[in-house]
C-alpha cells in the first residue's frame, strides 16, 4: 500500500510542478519551493516502510524542490535559481520562529491543540537546522553543477546536467540533513536505513523527473519566452 500511495503522490508532486511552472512561470515555481520546502519539514519526522526499508515521508516534496530549481536554472540562469534558494532559506528561519512564538502562548483550557503542536514543532528547531544546513549546501552545489554539466556538453543532453547534478547534491543533503536531525534520536542500525533509504528514495525522484524536465522545456510559459527574446 505504502509503494503504491508513493509512487502515485511523486507522480502528483512532479505534475504539479509542471502546471504551476506552465501557468504561474517563475513566480509559480518560487512559491512551490517555498511551499513544499516548509511542508517537507513537517513531513520528515514521519517514518515510513517502503520498499523494505524504513524512510521518511517528506522525500518527495524535497526532491521536488531540486527539481524545480534545475526549472529555474534552466530556463532563468543560475542567479534566479539562487535567489528561490535563498527564499526558501528565510521561509523555513520564519516559520520556525512562527511556530515557536506560538507555542508560547498559553492554551485555553478547552484547547486541544497545544499537545500535538508542541508534539510536532517542539522538535521542529532541529529538523529546521539540519534542513537549512542541508538545504543550503545541496543546492548551492546543484546549481553549481547543473551550470558545470551544461557547459561542457554546450547546452546538449538536459538529461546529463539534471541527474549528474541532483545525484551528488542528494547525497551531500542526505548525509548533511540526516546526521544533525537524527543522530542520537534513533539507534544507528535505523539511522543507517534512513540515510541508505533516503537517498535512494530521492534517486528514485530524481530519475523520475527526467521525462518532466522535457515536457516542461516543451511547453514554456511566457516569462520564459520573453526572457528568451530579450537575450
Amino acid at each position: 500500500m505504502n509503494e503504491a500511495l508513493w509512487i502515485g503522490f511523486a507522480l502528483l508532486d512532479l505534475i504539479m510542478v509542471l502546471v504551476v511552472f506552465r501557468w504561474f512561470g517563475k513566480p509559480g515555481l518560487f512559491a512551490l519551493i517555498v511551499f513544499n520546502l516548509i511542508l517537507c519539514n513537517v513531513q520528515v519526522l514521519k517514518t515510513i516502510e517502503l520498499f523494505g526499508l524504513t524512510t521518511t515521508l517528506g522525500n518527495i516534496l524535497y526532491a521536488s524542490v531540486f527539481f524545480a530549481t534545475d526549472l529555474l536554472n534552466e530556463h532563468y540562469g543560475k542567479e534566479e535559481a539562487k535567489k528561490a534558494v535563498m527564499l526558501g532559506f528565510f521561509s523555513l528561519i520564519l516559520a520556525m520562529a512562527y511556530m515557536q512564538i506560538a507555542l508560547v502562548f498559553i492554551p485555553s483550557p478547552t484547547d486541544f491543540a497545544q499537545p500535538h503542536l508542541e508534539a510536532i514543532f517542539g522538535v521542529l528547531p532541529r529538523i529546521v537546522l539540519a534542513s537549512m544546513v542541508a538545504y543550503l549546501i545541496s543546492q548551492w552545489h546543484d546549481i553549481w553543477a547543473f551550470q558545470f554539466w551544461k557547459n561542457r556538453t554546450a547546452g546538449k543532453h538536459l538529461w546529463l546536467r539534471n541527474n549528474a547534478s541532483t545525484l551528488v547534491s542528494q547525497l551531500l543533503d542526505t548525509l548533511i540533513f540526516c546526521s544533525i536531525a537524527f543522530i542520537g534520536i534513533f539507534p544507528m542500525d535505523v539511522w543507517i536505513q534512513i540515510v541508505l533509504s533516503t537517498y535512494l528514495i530521492k534517486l528514485l525522484v530524481a530519475f523520475l523527473d527526467t521525462p518532466f524536465i522535457y515536457l516542461a522545456a516543451r511547453y514554456k510559459p511566457r516569462d520564459v519566452l520573453a526572457v528568451r527574446e530579450n537575450k
